[in-house]
């Protein structure tokens, strides 16, 4: 700890690793795409150790503040807005989606003109039957809505000393958030169409696949997170004036709560209804 407060870190090998193993990922699942020799077992072996570096870095993040006391409140404020740009960074990633979305649903004409003519082109294009908002789709943003009560109570309960509370909240809030992922693989598996869809068809469900894939990666993600902030409650590891990962942990669920939200509206309801 220098003398202003700020934590200076020990030398540490997981940002250079970790930088290495991202880039083996997106360059082994590239190859992989295009059928490159071994390229499944390159991108298998980056991914677990891209998990590798990243299990480890954020163990030594949380013994700095457990153990070794180093997340003041300066060193908070630091990382709170580094949380806030990850944030930032994730929302215009999914902006690339809803903008495709809405460019296919208002002007489908300008979209899927050219390869297929003599077809009528529509929003849903024809031959894609859709899913019913109003069944499975209705019922996650039920669960979603469910679990963010659920995870805020976490947040609160931390706030007041209630360890018990916490280790609740965090409880429900991961149990639901994988009845949404069993229910979200379930709704894939009876989809009456397919990724691979070919022509006109093909806007409607890479659209659909890509963003509610994402989503769905998104929803598993912050499962981990919070199943990881759940064992550390029941450590006893959170406090009302140090619970970072827990803070962090509610605010990533509920981002992934209103892309949902989001998603259900434009993609499953009102672009298929208009």
């Amino acid at each position: 700890m220098s003398k202003d407060a700020f934590h200076v870190l020990n030398p540490s090998p997981w940002p250079i690793f970790t930088a290495a193993s991202s880039f083996g990922v997106m360059a082994s699942a590239a190859f992989f795409m295009h059928s490159f020799p071994y390229s499944r077992f390159a991108l298998f072996s980056s991914t677990v150790l891209l998990l590798a570096c990243m299990f480890y870095w954020w163990r030594d993040v949380i013994a700095d503040g457990v153990v070794g006391k180093a997340h003041t409140p300066v060193v908070r404020r630091g990382l709170r807005i580094g949380m806030i740009l990850f944030l930032f960074t994730e929302v215009m990633f999914f902006i690339t989606f809803f903008w495709s979305i809405f460019k296919a649903w208002l002007d489908p004409a300008y979209v899927m003109e050219g390869p297929w003519p003599g077809v009528r082109l529509t929003w849903p294009p024809e031959g894609i039957t859709t899913v019913n908002p109003w069944n499975l789709p209705l019922l996650n943003t039920m669960i979603l809505l469910l679990s963010g009560a659920s995870v805020t109570w976490a947040h609160r309960s931390v706030l007041k000393g209630d360890n018990d509370g916490v280790i609740k909240g965090l409880l429900y809030t991961v149990v639901l958030g994988l009845i949404f992922t069993c229910l979200q693989g379930y709704e894939y598996y009876h989809s009456t169409f397919a990724l691979a869809e070919e022509g006109y068809k093909a806007i409607y469900s890479s659209n659909f696949y890509i963003a509610t894939g994402f989503h769905g990666l998104h929803v598993i993600i912050g499962t981990i997170f919070l199943a990881v902030c759940y064992f550390r409650a029941r450590a006893g590891q959170f406090t009302p004036q140090n619970h970072l990962g827990l803070e962090f942990a509610a605010w990533y669920w509920h981002f992934v709560d209103v892309v949902w939200l989001l998603l259900f509206a434009f993609l499953y309801w009102l672009s298929v209804a208009f």
